[in-house]
């Protein structure tokens, strides 16, 4: 039986982790990463132990240091290719807990791994977590995808946030990646002259404080909305590191960070997926849409981005006229169905056209389908 423990093993020399993966994969689950990778990985998702493999370029100490800033309750275990005091004495410092020399003490480590790795497991289990309690700085971003323009992303994305935001007591943003177009100002009647372009200038020093100053906060749910900046030339100055520390920055300061992308793929865009906990691909349901999914899943592959641990389809515009219905689809998509979502125009054309939010506060009385439909996959996401 596997462990549930969550091990990232960093390293760029190929002879060091296949002598560890061969070692421990058959009981633990590890992921393998390249040491320029860790710091992104590690603000992606909360890593339980990372297996330090000494890299070639003197970063080591820097990038531990990152690491138990990020998460500070992360397990360090560094691997050195030699035995040497005074790196032994500043990745100590670092933040590393254990310390062994490769190949020399090969076997010591995996003689010591089952007892490091049980007392580790063993007193994450001692900690009372509950499942509505938030805890700042580990919130999660889930981004919302397709390559089909008119597939209602930005709806399920503006719906999803809403709810989340009233049925919980989560800190939650909203945030528009359509750069040079928009569309969540409209869906929500947002006016104002502040987008996210205007974070450019303190994006190197950018905290809590600069985001919600920028961001428009919507007067019934009392979600916060980072506003696109509708304009294709200032689109061109914000670059993909701006996206990364943005994205970051708001995991640290919100517990859910609900990404609207655009429907197609550049840098900003394989960005925000890179950073995600999870990808909900948006997918209506007809036959163009399927073929674009195969797509976006073959350039994925590409262009090195994980998709299968992280993603899950939502079938969006549900009815009984469609071509292709859930139960014709569910055993030929590689992505898990999380939620359906019917087909609404009766009752959701009216918020669209007049720019009202659909969710206002928890307990409503009269939700529309399409509502309904949204707030069973929120409660899902939330369990």
């Amino acid at each position: 039986m596997e462990s549930n423990l969550k091990i990232l093993l960093v390293s760029d020399d190929e002879v060091i982790h296949n002598q560890i993966l061969n070692s421990i994969s058959g009981s633990y689950s590890v992921q393998l990463i390249q040491t320029d990778d860790v710091v992104r990985e590690v603000n992606r998702d909360i890593q339980d132990i990372v297996i330090f493999v000494q890299p070639d370029k003197d970063v080591a100490v820097e990038s531990i240091q990152n690491v138990k800033s990020i998460s500070p309750a992360t397990l360090i275990i560094y691997i050195s290719k030699g035995s040497d005091f005074t790196q032994l004495r500043n990745i100590t410092k670092a933040g590393a807990t254990e310390f062994f020399v490769y190949p020399e003490e090969h076997s010591l480590f995996m003689s010591r791994v089952p007892a490091i790795f049980q007392n580790y497991e063993n007193n994450k289990l001692k900690k009372d977590q509950s499942l509505q309690s938030f805890t700042r700085g580990r919130g999660q971003i889930f981004t919302l995808f397709s390559g089909n323009g008119g597939s209602g992303k930005s709806s399920l994305a503006a719906t999803l946030a809403q709810t989340i935001k009233v049925e919980t007591t989560a800190e939650v943003i909203l945030i528009d990646l359509n750069l040079q177009f928009g569309g969540i100002e409209t869906i929500l009647s947002i006016e104002s002259n502040r987008s996210i372009a205007d974070l450019t200038p303190v994006i190197n020093e950018l905290n809590e404080s600069h985001i919600r100053n920028v961001a428009q906060k919507i007067d019934s749910s009392k979600l916060d909305v980072l506003i696109s900046p509708c304009d294709a030339e200032a689109a061109e100055t914000i670059t993909e590191e701006f996206i990364a520390k943005l994205l970051r920055t708001c995991r640290r300061s919100f517990d859910f960070v609900i990404v609207d992308l655009p429907s197609y793929i550049n840098h900003h865009v394989v960005t925000a997926l890179e950073e995600s906990d999870r990808i909900f691909y948006i997918l209506t349901p007809d036959t163009p849409s399927l073929k674009v999914l195969k797509q976006f899943e073959e350039l994925a592959v590409r262009l090195g981005i994980e998709l299968p641990s992280r993603t899950s389809v939502i079938l969006n515009k549900i009815g009984k006229e469609n071509e292709i219905q859930e139960k014709d689809v569910k055993h030929v998509l590689r992505f898990p169905i999380a939620a359906t979502v019917r087909l609404d125009h009766k009752g959701l054309q009216p918020y669209i056209n007049k720019g009202e939010p659909i969710r206002k506060m928890a307990k409503e009385r009269r939700l529309i389908p399409f509502a309904k439909d949204v707030k069973k996959w929120g409660l899902s996401v939330l369990n």
